[in-house]
């Protein structure tokens, strides 16, 4: 017996006899790896495999002479050499080892927000660099001549008021750096910038000016979107129902390159975090499941309730911005406009802390759960932030350029000029103060408010104590903070030029400070965020933003008419009509006909016809490609699960248990209790990209009775790998 069944094992360790056919599927194989355009270093072979393939592809009868295998190795030496460069340069990157220590102690959610301040530095320090390269270094260079005294005009004001030369100014000079009224005769506020006519320089300062803040914008969004895109594919093509394998953070997460016990120790943080966030999102995804119709109704009506006490609230905090901004801009009297200075910043900041507050408060009397309770006050947050800056700038335009008023000097010269003879200058000090107070309130509760608390939570021991504990670090309050500060600097590129590179020096301290606020003074939320859909937020929470700042900053270039005594655009009734001047002036008329098309109906309509049928292919096509990839998965299922078929077949062939014919034990495990599939509905882990279409996998052998089929035969490479 020992003996029979010896034999039959080495019968069956014997390769198998070539079949018949098996010389024509080995040629439509080779035929579609020699026709196959993907990268040889790709697949999925040896490197013994990959040389033969290399060969295939190479032309029949034709000799690869010196000068191209000099420029293939030419072509991978510069890719190698570009490959260096890059890790290199993530290397000696900007705060990556902070990133790295914070990625690892406190999840990726933390620190996408920290690496979102190193996106807004970058998109500062590109935005200024624009605005000097454009603007102040031909402005120095080029030192136009000076424009002549100021214009002499006459306003009949109420009263016999005349036009303010200057508001009364409080006589210290921290309090003047503080509202803006040390700049006020430099680069910073627009009324600094002067220059000559347009025909008496070939470089128009004026037209820099004006488009730099557009192309910054311009700039800002494509960075945003392309970042906010960035995770697209990959989430469609795993679908919303996909989820990675648990088997897979457990036994292929560990670096084993970490020789040093601090590394070792964040790397372990970093995997107990990536399981804290992929437990807690399916445990709220089962509790949804298990929500019954009654449960689902009764939780819709009570969001509606709370959704319209909250409502009303920021309408009151609304109309109580507004009111502030008004109050402080018509009371110009010297004794009260020094404390009214920062009165619209100031309330503009105790609504933002009071207003979450309330929020939290009014969800957490209707028993929610935490996500809920979360995710409903950050868009309550979001409004109210968004909102608050546009009931500010709505305020400033109807009190300095008269939106909604009839005054005289606002029918005569489209402004307030009575009270504002520089009003550019003006609401670039208000942005300015507003930028300067959120980074100090920034530091305030940095060093006067987390510090403080932490110290007496760790000096006393009792149940308040306890209650009180650290504060928490919320990232999507601070993602909130530093946005809003962005769109203040957005906002403020028409009026103060040089507000990026104060942003940026706001955006540098930030970085330091809510590191050392979140490693000794706070504790992690226990709320996990994922770090692509914490990406995702924050660069629609900014685009948000950017729409924000674009709307009135588009409205006063092209409608409302500039500061007749100050800036570049004081003879223009915009400042947009600098554009037609210089096209008329420095244009051939075959180019003035055509920017004229351009900017005609005859252009535009055809144009969005065109516009829209290109929309139109294009959401098709991505309709098909995700009918594509769903067929795609649905074979890559069928495969597997032939696969499983087949061994079940094979396995059928074989002798029972007991007879003299058996190979070897059998399993303890029934048929039945196989998988149908290793991995059903997504693609299993290391397997090949999809393959042409293949022969049957089963043959007939008519050597046996009833054409009982054989597993199909098996290719293999010089190096023993199978096809």
């Amino acid at each position: 017996m020992l003996r029979q069944w010896s034999v039959q094992s080495s019968q069956a360790l014997v390769e198998p006899e070539p079949e018949p056919g098996v010389e024509e599927l080995w040629e439509q194989e080779m035929e579609r790896l020699r026709s196959s355009q993907a990268l040889v270093q790709e697949l999925p072979y040896a490197m013994v495999d990959k040389r033969l393939i290399r060969q295939l592809r190479e032309p029949e009868g034709v000799k690869t002479s010196c000068w191209q295998r000099w420029r293939s190795r030419r072509q991978t030496a510069a890719r190698r050499l570009g490959e260096a460069a890059q890790r290199l340069a993530r290397g000696f990157g900007l705060w990556e080892g902070a990133l790295y220590e914070i990625g690892g102690l406190f999840g990726t959610g933390i620190q996408s927000y920290f690496t979102f301040l190193r996106f807004l530095l970058l998109l500062n320090l590109l935005t200024l660099l624009l605005t000097a390269g454009f603007v102040l270094l031909p402005l120095v260079w080029l030192r136009p001549p000076d424009t002549g005294p100021s214009l002499n005009f006459t306003l009949q004001c109420p009263g016999s008021l005349q036009p303010q030369t200057g508001v009364p100014r409080f006589h210290n000079r921290l309090w003047n750096v503080l509202t803006g009224r040390a700049f006020t005769n430099t680069y910073l506020f627009y009324g600094a910038y002067r220059a000559g006519p347009e025909s008496s320089s070939s470089y128009s300062i004026r037209l820099a000016y004006l488009l730099s803040p557009l192309a910054c914008l311009l700039l800002c969004f494509s960075g945003i979107l392309r970042r906010m895109v960035k995770g697209l594919p990959q989430r469609l093509f795993l679908g919303q129902d996909y989820k990675s394998p648990m088997s897979v953070k457990v036994f292929s997460s560990w670096d084993f390159c970490i020789r040093g016990q601090e590394a070792a120790t964040i790397k372990k943080h970093e995997i107990s975090n990536e399981f804290k966030v992929e437990l807690e999102e399916r445990r709220r995804l089962l509790l949804l499941q298990q929500e019954t119709r009654t449960q689902r109704a009764c939780r819709l009506l009570t969001y509606l309730r709370v959704n319209v006490l909250i409502g009303l609230l920021v309408v009151g905090a609304i109309s109580a911005i507004f009111w502030a901004t008004k109050y402080s801009q018509d009371n110009k009297e010297e004794s009260l406009f020094v404390l009214l200075q920062y009165l619209p910043p100031g309330v503009i900041a105790l609504v933002n802390f009071l207003g979450p507050l309330l929020f939290v408060f009014l969800i957490q009397l209707e028993n929610y759960p935490p996500n809920t309770e979360v995710n409903l006050a950050l868009i309550w947050c979001v409004v109210l932030k968004l909102a608050s800056l546009g009931m500010f700038s709505f305020s400033l335009g109807q009190t300095v350029l008269c939106l909604g008023r009839n005054k005289t000097s606002c029918v005569s010269y489209g402004y307030n000029a009575c009270d504002y003879q520089c009003w550019e200058n003006a609401v670039g000090e208000e942005l300015y103060k507003l930028s300067i107070f959120n980074f100090l309130l920034t530091v305030a509760f940095a060093f006067f408010v987390s510090l403080p608390r932490r110290l007496l939570v760790e000096r006393f021991s009792g149940p308040f104590w306890a209650w009180l504990d650290r504060e928490e670090f919320l990232v999507p309050k601070n993602v909130l903070d530093i946005v809003a500060g962005q769109t203040i600097t957005w906002m403020g590129l028409f009026y103060c030029p040089l507000l990026p590179l104060l942003n940026s020096v706001f955006i540098f301290l930030t970085f330091y400070i809510k590191k050392y606020t979140l490693l000794r003074n706070s504790k992690a939320s226990p709320r996990r965020f994922r770090a692509s859909s914490s990406t995702f937020f924050f660069q629609l929470v900014l685009i948000l933003g950017l729409l924000l700042a674009v709307m009135p900053l588009g409205y006063v270039v092209s409608s409302i008419h500039s500061s007749w005594d100050c800036g570049l655009f004081t003879n223009y009734s915009a400042p947009w009509q600098v554009v037609p001047e210089l096209v008329a002036l420095r244009l051939p008329p075959p180019g003035q006909r055509v920017l004229h098309y351009l900017g005609s109906h005859a252009f535009s309509f055809p144009f969005l016809i065109l516009l829209s049928l290109v929309l139109t292919v294009c959401v098709s096509q991505s309709q098909a490609n995700a009918r594509a990839i769903q067929g795609l998965r649905k074979q890559l299922v069928w495969q597997v699960q032939e696969k499983w078929h087949l061994v079940e077949d094979l396995s059928r062939l074989l002798p029972e248990p007991g007879s003299g014919g058996s190979v070897g034990p059998e399993s303890p495990h029934s048929r039945a209790s196989r998988p149908r599939s290793f991995c059903p509905g997504f693609p299993c882990p290391g397997s090949p990209g999809p393959r042409a279409p293949r022969p049957e996998p089963c043959l007939e052998d008519p050597a046996r009775p009833g054409g009982a089929p054989v597993p199909a035969p098996r290719f293999r490479f010089p190096s023993g790998s199978e096809l």
